[in-house]
């Protein structure tokens, strides 16, 4: 088992940046696939990025690709996400999930960070 705990949101103007980080401890955290998701208000939760367990590989959602970079620290059990040229339709609650390689759900979640973005 896994535990997960994001930090780094805040308000910010549009055109602006954030660094969101996800805290891992327990299991290994090097062998769990991650991933970030958001929940906008008023809107079901939605994929943002996934990254392998080597962080060899990442996949992104086509509203962020270009714009945020997700990445990990296997040493310091810590998962990343860049935010750069933020739009206030980025703005919501963000969570990291992990899962492991071979199962396509995602078992364990964060409690979320809030990320508001106003222009």
């Amino acid at each position: 088992q896994v535990q997960l705990v994001e930090s780094g949101g805040g308000l910010v103007q549009a055109g602006g940046s954030l660094r969101l980080s996800c805290a891992a401890s327990g299991r290994t955290f090097s062998s769990y696939v991650m991933g970030w998701f958001r929940q906008g208000p008023g809107k079901e939760r939605e994929f943002v990025a996934t990254i392998s367990w080597s962080g060899g590989s990442t996949y992104y959602a086509d509203s962020v690709k270009g714009r945020f970079t997700i990445s990990r620290d296997n040493a310091k059990n810590t998962l990343y996400l860049q935010m750069s040229s933020l739009k206030p339709e980025d703005t919501a609650v963000y969570y990291c999930a992990a899962r492991t390689p071979l199962e396509p759900q995602y078992d364990y979640w964060g409690q979320g960070t809030q990320v508001t973005v106003y222009s």
